[in-house]
This record gives C-alpha cells, sequence and structure tokens, in this order.
C-alpha cells in the first residue's frame, strides 16, 4: 500500500473510533439518567455532589414525595409517573444550573447546591410550597414534598453518605411537622428530639 492509501486507511481508522468513543461516552451519559425524570441516577449525582461539597457553602437536601403510594393506588400509576417528573423539574429548577439534582429510587431526590448568599432557608421554604402545587393536567392529585436539609459546615469532617443520612432524618422529622421542611441537627441532638437513631427513619 503506497503512502496515501496508509495515510487515508489511517484517517478513516481514527475517525471510526472517534466516532466509537463519542457513541460510548453518549452511552454511558444516557445511563446515568433517569429515564423518567432525566435526572441523575444514584452515580451520576454522587460524583458531582462530591465535586460541590469542596465549598464549605454547600448544601444537601433530601425530598421525599408524601403518600405517594396513595397517589398511585387512588390515581393510577401514569398520574404517580407524573408527579414524580414533575417535582424532578422543580427540584432541578430550584436547586440552580450550579447544583446537582438526582433521583435516588422510587419517590426520593436528593440535591446539592452552593448557597452564596445565605438564604438556604428560605430558598428551601419556596422550593416546598413550589413542590405542593399541582401537577399539570392533573388537578385533582394533592400532595406535599418534605425536604430534609444539612449544611456542609454544619458537619465539616462527614462525607456525602452522611451528609445524606442527616438530611435523611431531618425529611422524616418534617414529614411529622406543619412546614414539610426541616434543617438537620447535630446527631445526638436529632436523635433525642426524634426518637431516631442515626440510619432509622421515623414513620412516613
Amino acid at each position: 500500500m503506497n503512502t496515501l492509501g496508509l495515510a487515508i486507511a489511517s484517517a478513516v481508522l481514527g475517525l471510526s473510533w472517534g466516532v466509537h468513543t463519542v457513541w460510548m461516552v453518549r452511552r454511558l451519559h444516557r445511563a446515568r439518567r433517569d429515564p423518567l425524570t432525566g435526572l441523575w441516577t444514584r452515580d451520576g449525582f454522587t460524583r458531582r455532589a462530591r465535586r460541590l461539597l469542596r465549598d464549605g457553602r454547600a448544601v444537601v437536601v433530601l425530598a421525599d414525595v408524601d403518600r405517594f403510594k396513595q397517589v398511585n393506588d387512588t390515581h393510577g400509576h401514569a398520574a404517580g409517573d407524573a408527579l414524580l417528573t414533575a417535582t424532578a423539574a422543580r427540584l432541578a429548577h430550584g436547586v440552580g444550573r450550579g447544583g446537582v439534582a438526582g433521583r435516588l429510587g422510587g419517590d426520593e431526590f436528593a440535591a446539592v447546591f452552593i448557597d452564596r448568599d445565605g438564604t438556604a432557608r428560605e430558598r428551601l421554604a419556596t422550593l416546598a410550597r413550589i413542590l405542593t402545587r399541582p401537577t399539570d393536567g392533573l388537578p385533582e392529585v394533592h400532595t406535599t414534598v418534605s425536604l430534609g436539609w444539612v449544611r456542609r459546615t454544619d458537619h465539616p469532617g462527614e462525607d456525602l453518605s452522611g451528609l445524606l443520612r442527616r438530611a435523611d432524618e431531618a425529611m422524616y422529622t418534617a414529614k411529622r411537622g406543619p412546614s414539610r421542611v426541616r434543617r438537620a441537627r447535630l446527631g445526638r441532638l436529632l436523635a433525642s428530639v426524634t426518637g431516631l437513631r442515626p440510619g432509622r427513619r421515623g414513620a412516613a
């Protein structure tokens, strides 16, 4: 094969590998996206959340749709899917482009955002109100979403798993209160107030 032929063959091979690489990257990207809501799956969320937690202003949020099984049983799974999709879109919008939101499974979601202006409490209270709005096309579906949250600086020695656990405990406390939003406290204090031990969920 002459020099020109070798050059052409090399170019074709390089193009083929380039196309294959792009295809693999896109496939991997889709695999880390939840097919129903479009949010990151647990793996994709974890990767991005850990990067955000390098900033001391980071806030970790856990959200859970209240009475979701009742929605499915009463209105059907299509209504439940629509509710999850709406919740995901509102959560993603609430944390902003600089944050990350993911669906951990079922009706449970997580998010991390940077609280640059110190308004996390007000921001999440507003988000909780938005999350209670009826889903478009389903005015008969009424539910709420409970939020638990924790600041990175509250527990600087804990990793993402530990912060999510604290947010989880706070969320289940919120389910029993009127505001549906609860900030996590120190582990022992939270356990004494809620009757929970770290890693144990209270009643929905």
